[in-house]
């Protein structure tokens, strides 16, 4: 009897990994890996796998929603199978998906959960976890297509007072990453279509760079300023604050360089 291991890599780099995460890889007898869903930009492929001692077959997107997993889960039946991802395994639906799939086939699934981004979006920023509402992602807008989801659900969000996590678009095939800036205007474009002040140049925003890295950046400002700032590589996120509790405003002025009046709104 086979069984497939889901294992979150982190969010930065090889050593990221956790120790039981090390251990279940180094007794698998396959591993997959995919780096698709996001960008962990120290990762070395050759000193992961020199790290668990075993070779890594790198899955696409496609193996894994047209292919639907039948390589890894043909393995799975018989053997002990390894799939790592960046970050938190089950935070994909594509993932979620291989392990219903593989439930379904009779395969034993296990988790061995690792950082995700939406918890180090929430801690780096000074935020409290319970006040966000839903997230979302702000995908490109290639051939004139316009998504306006993002716009709505942050929309939601603000009428209720809650913080909304922005997810930024990864092309990994392409080697496209969405910047914070490209976000921003994205948005404004947004704004200026459907004329709702969601979006103003004066609205609070918050980017995160590279969170997990040692060169992690988190700057929080005025929109029509974040624009402008230098974020440096990807990966990026963007959070747009609700209603603030006053130890949110100064966690914000304290570890996000936010402006120093937005304490004096909570007061």
């Amino acid at each position: 009897m086979g069984e497939l291991t889901f294992i979150g890599l982190g969010l930065n780099q090889e050593t990221d990994i956790s120790l039981k995460g090390l251990e279940k890889a180094r007794s698998a007898d396959v591993i997959f890996a995919e780096f698709y869903t996001s960008l962990m930009t120290e990762l070395n492929v050759q000193g992961l796998e020199k790290l668990v001692g075993k070779r890594i077959h790198i899955v696409m997107r496609r193996d894994l929603e047209e292919g639907e997993g039948k390589e890894i889960l043909d393995e799975a039946r018989k053997r002990k199978v390894a799939f790592l991802t960046p970050g938190d395994p089950l935070m994909a639906t594509t993932h979620v998906d291989l392990r219903i799939r593989a439930r379904k086939k009779g395969i034993r699934t296990n988790v061995v959960h690792g950082a995700s981004i939406v918890s180090a979006v929430i801690g780096l920023s000074g935020l409290q976890n319970y006040k966000f509402g839903r997230s979302v992602t702000i995908p490109f807008s290639d051939a004139g297509e316009v998504y306006e989801t993002p716009y709505k659900v942050i929309a939601k969000n603000k009428n209720d007072g809650l913080h909304t996590l922005c997810f930024l678009d990864i092309r990994a095939e392409e080697k496209r990453y969405m910047t914070i800036k490209e976000g921003l205007q994205i948005l404004f474009a947004l704004e200026t279509r459907k004329c709702q002040n969601v979006l103003k140049e004066d609205t609070l925003a918050v980017g995160i760079s590279r969170a997990g890295s040692e060169d992690s950046i988190v700057k929080a400002d005025l929109a029509n300023i974040l624009v402008d700032f230098d974020f440096g590589k990807p990966p990026h996120s963007l959070v747009f604050p609700g209603r603030l509790h006053f130890m949110e405003a100064e966690a914000l002025v304290t570890l996000a360089g936010a402006p120093e009046y937005i304490q004096e709104k909570v007061r």
